[in-house]
């Protein structure tokens, strides 16, 4: 399933409350933060909402639950002997 990287990139300083909750909603907060989600029909309703506020790239071959991990610690070490 194909995952979306959604990138927060301007200031919800000024934009309505209801907009900042959207941000909040999309696991955002900081202008850089950015968060990885699957890509379903409620996501992308929510980027609608956001999308001056918001850029976004589809990652593929991703599981999309959310996390930010980068890969297992140490699970490609020791084949260098």
């Amino acid at each position: 399933m194909a995952s979306l990287k959604v990138t927060q990139t301007r200031s919800t300083i000024g934009s309505k409350p209801k907009q900042r909750g959207t941000i909040r909603a999309l696991g955002l907060g900081r202008i850089g933060k950015s968060n990885t989600l699957p890509d379903r029909p409620e996501i992308r309703g929510m980027i609608a909402r956001v999308p001056h506020l918001v850029s976004v790239e589809t990652v593929a071959g991703s599981d999309g639950d959310g996390s930010d991990s980068s890969g297992s610690v140490g699970s490609e070490q020791g084949s260098e002997s």
